[in-house]
This record gives C-alpha cells, structure tokens and sequence, in this order.
C-alpha cells in the first residue's frame, strides 16, 4: 500500500476551448451593437408589457377585493348555492354528453358510408351471405323444433296408452 503511494500521478490537460471572459454573448461576434430593429423592439415592448403587466395587477387586486366581499355571501347562501351549482354542473354535463354521444355517431355513420362506397359491391355479397346464413338457420331451428314436438307427442301418447 506504502508502494502506491509512493507513485505520483502525472494529469495531461489538453485545452481544446479558449476561455474568452464569462457568459455566453446573444450577439454573432462580427457585430457588437444592438441593430435599429432590436432596438425599436424593446422600445415598443417594454411600454406595451409594462401596460400590460399593470393591467393583470390591477385584475389581481380587483378580484381579491371581490372576492373579499362576496365570501361572507357565499357563506350565508351556500344552502342555496351549493345544490344549484350541483344542478347546473349536472345539466352542462349532460348537455356535453349529450354532444359528445352525437358526434360519435355521426362520426360512425359517415365511417359506415365511406367505408361502403370504398367498398362498392362486396358489402352486398356479404349481405346475401349473411341472409343465406340466417335462412338457413331458421330452417334448421324450425325442424328441430317440429322434431322435438313430434317426440313430444310420442311420449305423451305413451303415457296415454299406459
């Protein structure tokens, strides 16, 4: 362990990247100055923002002093409020299903007619098929069900006889 210690470490740097002063500058190096453009920019902007940020400031305190007033109303007509607003959240959702169940729909049956005009002639093979099918299962449901009535009246006249 003392053999290791005893060993220096020797570090290669190789700089790659030459230092130049700090942070990183928005400007291309060729040029120094702000251009006529970036200027008007911020003086057009900085009125327009101040204004604006003043406006939501004003918004701000305005709905806090709102809101102030109108809490101990709230408060002492919650009993009336509070099932009205569950009717009305009700109602807008019903309302909103109610869309939402339509636009699905539409959006099916518009599906379905495209989908037959893509189609044109296969959709009605598959109708025929389909009707075959379903006669033919009727048929075979209709005689097994005279012949289990047939069996039927065998026994019964069995039981008859006996």
């Amino acid at each position: 362990m003392a053999a290791d210690r005893s060993q220096a470490h020797q570090i290669q740097v190789h700089p790659q990247h030459r230092y130049d002063g700090g942070g990183k500058t928005f400007l291309p190096e060729n040029q120094r100055g702000p251009t006529t453009s970036q200027v008007m920019a911020v003086i057009t902007g900085l009125p327009v923002g101040g204004t604006l940020l003043g406006l939501a400031g004003l918004t701000f305190v305005g709905t806090l002093i709102g809101l102030a007033v109108v809490t101990p109303l709230f408060i002492l007509f919650s009993p009336v409020l509070v099932p009205a607003a569950l009717a009305l959240g009700l109602a807008v959702t019903g309302f909103l299903t109610s869309g939402a169940f339509g636009l699905t729909a539409l959006a099916s049956l518009s599906w379905v007619m495209n989908y037959i005009r893509m189609t044109q002639g296969t959709v009605p093979e598959q109708l025929d098929h389909a009707k075959r099918r379903a006669a033919d299962m009727a048929g075979y449901v209709g005689q097994k069900t005279k012949e289990v009535g047939q069996d039927i009246q065998s026994k019964a006249q069995e039981v008859k006889r006996s």
